[in-house]
């Protein structure tokens, strides 16, 4: 299948977020809360004449989802963007084409088409200033094998929520990030 083809497999965003089964009060809260600047009135303009669609490669349960989706929608929303989304665990042979460091199934994972199906960015899973929030609150976990291990990685994915739900500059970081991984490759 071609890009396009996986966009009309695609659920729009309504849909998807309605259907969600975990984060969608906390999708709500931040789409509700999010908003982009006027001073981004020119950039918002310029990727409105670009007609970009994108699909989103995402599972429902993911805490940068949560973060990450309704920036995008938002982004969308200000730039005439059609949004789609696809499960990751169901579109596996999409997801396999845009692992992270060629390995990871990461997500969510933003792909912005043109018109004709053609790939012109590809933005995820996360923004690098929350990418360094993610590793430093790793590196303060015990190994593995300690016995403490599962305890200590709930109690990190609980903060980083916790942080993700109300720290409204990393909400600014990830918006920053898509805005200049757009405009790499489209301006």
């Amino acid at each position: 299948m071609n890009l396009m083809d996986w966009f009309q497999k695609g659920i729009p965003a309504d849909e998807y977020i309605e259907n969600m089964k975990e984060n969608k009060e906390r999708v709500k809260q931040i789409q509700s809360s999010f908003q982009i600047q006027k001073d981004e009135a020119s950039f918002l303009t310029g990727l409105q004449t670009e007609q970009l669609k994108v699909i989103v490669l995402t599972e429902d349960w993911c805490g940068d989802a949560m973060l990450n989706v309704p920036i995008l929608l938002e982004i969308a929303r200000h730039s005439d963007m059609e949004v789609r989304f696809l499960y990751r665990d169901e579109n596996l042979e999409l997801m396999d084409q845009y692992l992270t460091n060629g390995t990871s199934r990461a997500i969510p994972i933003f792909i912005f088409i043109n018109e004709q199906g053609e790939e012109k960015a590809v933005w995820g899973p996360r923004a690098q200033e929350l990418q360094e929030l993610v590793n430093s609150k790793r590196s303060s976990l015990p190994p593995l094998d300690h016995e403490d291990f599962a305890d200590r990685q709930k109690e990190m994915y609980q903060e980083l929520q916790e942080a993700y739900l109300t720290k409204r500059e990393l909400w600014q970081e990830v918006y920053r990030s898509i805005k200049t991984s757009l405009a790499e490759r489209l301006f």
